[in-house]
């Protein structure tokens, strides 16, 4: 089931992350792009293209407008947009994940621009583009304020920003706090998980926004078991690759029980199958 929200009308009075002080962002990034670049994240990136799809119609991406898909990864939202025939370019700070997505644009004979970009800092003009998108990339950089700056800045006026965001309390909430209880992350900075928050959402962009809408859709991870969604996801999804890198046997082990009482726990695919429902916040915010 769905749930939308007009996040205008949430009271982001209380502060919902802590203010940046005497954080390393540069040191930080770097640990990051080593995490994006182990494993392969576009063998599972792949399996979330509907997200994009959703996330192209919500925004209402229309045929040539210039769009911008920011931590693209392997592109499923910028496949989304060139499908609706806008001019799109595709950035992430992971070269190897733009190559992945170029793979595809070629593949379905999609003239998309691929660009190394880190979302914190884009080397585009003010007002460039007409709509930006995001599916779980942004969400993951440091230092949130500096992104959402960043996406204003570079829409135009009565443009729309478009981002899927894990939220705090779904599935990927539970699975990020159970490596994070293994493998800390940087101390100082603030949960990615708050941007799949409506009271952070609106703490980010309410003051140059004129309309935010929020709904809260659920992604279905489908695999066989739960041992056929480690094996994928030990191998192939950075942040689990690299805390199984860094633990010892032990510890590793652990991780793994743990979270596969996780995912037999959300389990309603029944005894053959795995189908686990990832929640997410869907928001498509005006300028």
């Amino acid at each position: 089931m769905n749930s939308t929200n007009m996040c205008t009308n949430l009271d982001p009075s209380k502060p919902a992350a802590p203010s940046p002080a005497n954080i390393d962002y540069a040191a930080i990034k770097q640990r990051q792009k080593a995490i994006w670049s182990s494993g392969d994240y576009a063998t599972i990136g792949i399996t979330l293209q509907i997200v994009g799809e959703m996330l192209a119609e919500a925004a209402d991406v229309r045929a040539g407008e210039q769009v911008l898909d920011v931590a693209a990864g392997n592109g499923n939202a910028t496949l989304a947009a060139a499908r609706r025939f806008a001019h799109v370019t595709s950035t992430d700070y992971v070269p190897h994940l733009l190559e992945k997505g170029a793979v595809r644009a070629k593949a379905e004979g999609f003239d998309v621009r691929f660009q190394t970009e880190d979302v914190e800092d884009l080397r585009f003009e003010d007002e460039s583009f007409d709509v930006v998108l995001s599916t779980f990339g942004a969400m993951f950089a440091p230092n949130q304020p500096r992104v959402a700056q960043e996406l204003m800045r570079v829409v135009r006026k009565g443009g729309r920003i478009g981002m899927a965001s894990w939220t705090p309390e779904g599935f990927l909430g539970e699975l990020l706090g159970l490596i994070a209880s293994y493998v800390p992350p940087p101390a100082g900075i603030s949960s990615p998980l708050l941007w799949g928050s409506e009271p952070r959402i609106v703490e980010l962009f309410g003051s140059q926004s004129t309309d935010i809408k929020c709904v809260r859709r659920h992604f279905n991870f489908r695999y066989h078991s739960a041992e056929h969604w480690i094996e994928m996801f030990t191998n192939y999804y950075g942040p689990l690759y690299k805390a199984c890198e860094v633990l010892d046997s032990e510890r590793r082990a652990h991780l793994t029980e743990d979270i596969v009482a996780l995912l037999r726990r959300l389990n309603t695919g029944g005894s053959s199958s795995l189908l686990v429902a990832g929640e997410y916040l869907e928001v498509v915010i005006t300028k």
